[in-house]
């Protein structure tokens, strides 16, 4: 199932973007191998394995990949495969036998995918960071957070997730795009300082413009506008409104029963504390709920802020299936959505070897 269904991918148990990238493309049919250790290790946060969500659609083989038989496995199953995921600092998978030299030496074609956080060269190249000191170099988190206050970790969504798995998967799929018409593969350098910087693309625009103020909190995206930002309701809730064009912010003070001759120009950011100052005030007058009702069906950009258990529940959430339910586990659901060749959620995460003889054997290497 799915539009990758025959796709062979070798990940080699890791951290933040390998496994998120892992998943998918087996939520999209890859035939997704797991290379686990032997023993637990610290791969961060440990959890049930029916809870790991990101090594959903996986099957899992334990190797020792510092023994020579071991690292023979998985030279055996390179040969076999179409796309390997590390995410080694640079260089120790060359030390371990396995690097893009001799993988793609075992098979030409192979497109060899590294993610790091700073990537594979420079000064900081062997440094050890996460998911904030990568976003924080990029001045992406230095654009988060409160005017009074630091900046805001966005979880671990940008750097992990967004400026790494999904621009590894995205390298990955271009790479073997380009291999079925060379016949040759490639390695694919995936950094989440490289990934983050990309989506900060329309933001240096805005700085080299004069139109990105250098705080925080003073900006159309950032909280600084009456328009654009969050609110608190009489419950202690919060609604979200993003009325950037004039037509919508027209239709949000209509429900507010605002008329905009009664209110200081928006345009003008010298208004905006005395705007956000005004409709503050107005939203402590209703619970969340209230105004989501007045705002239904509204073009007024008009959201309430939800929580996860919430958001599974929310009506256009539910009616679009966003979260998913398998083996007692909610989880989301496959994206993007395919009209003809739909992904799915085949199997559980596994427990770590679970499938070892399977894997060899269907991937056809010899086993003593």
């Amino acid at each position: 199932m799915g539009p990758l269904a025959g796709l062979k991918v070798i990940e080699l148990a890791g951290l933040g973007p390998t496994p998120f990238c892992g998943m998918l493309l087996g939520d999209l049919g890859a035939d997704v191998l797991r290379v686990d250790r032997l023993s637990d290790t610290d791969l961060g946060i440990a959890m049930p394995g029916k809870f790991d969500l990101r090594n959903r659609n996986k099957r899992s083989v334990a190797l020792d990949i510092k023994s020579l038989e071991g690292l023979r496995t998985l030279l055996a199953l390179v040969e076999k495969a179409d796309i390997l995921i590390e995410g080694f600092r640079p260089g120790v998978a060359e030390r371990l036998g396995f690097g893009p030299e001799a993988c793609l030496q075992c098979n030409p074609r192979l497109v060899y995918g590294r993610a790091t956080g700073w990537g594979q060269e420079g000064p900081m190249s062997q440094m050890a960071g996460h998911d904030i000191n990568y976003i924080a170099l990029t001045g992406a988190l230095n654009l988060i957070g409160p005017a009074d206050g630091p900046p805001v970790p966005p979880l671990n969504l940008l750097g992990d997730y967004g400026g790494g798995g999904i621009y590894m998967a995205f390298g990955l799929m271009a790479a073997v795009y380009e291999s079925a018409r060379s016949g040759q593969g490639q390695v694919v350098d995936c950094a989440m300082v490289d990934g983050v910087t990309s989506l900060l693309t329309v933001f240096h625009a805005f700085r080299q413009l004069g139109q990105l103020a250098p705080r925080r909190g003073a900006n159309v995206l950032d909280g600084g506008a009456p328009f654009y930002r969050c609110y608190e309701t009489r419950d202690g809730g919060h609604v979200a409104i993003g009325c950037i064009e004039k037509r919508f912010y027209d239709t949000m003070l209509r429900v507010l029963d605002l008329s905009p001759a009664e209110l200081p120009d928006r345009d003008d950011r010298a208004n905006w504390p005395q705007l956000c100052g005004r409709f503050a005030e107005i939203f402590r007058q209703r619970t969340r709920d209230e105004w989501s009702a007045l705002f239904e069906g509204s073009d007024a950009c008009f959201s309430p802020v939800l929580t996860l258990d919430e958001a599974g529940q929310y009506p256009h959430n539910r009616a679009r299936s966003l979260i998913a339910e398998v083996d007692g586990v909610e989880q989301p659901g496959p994206t993007p959505r395919f009209s003809r060749t739909p992904g799915g959620i085949g199997r559980p995460a596994p427990d770590r070897g679970a499938h070892t003889q399977e894997i060899l054997e269907d991937w056809g290497i010899a086993t003593s």
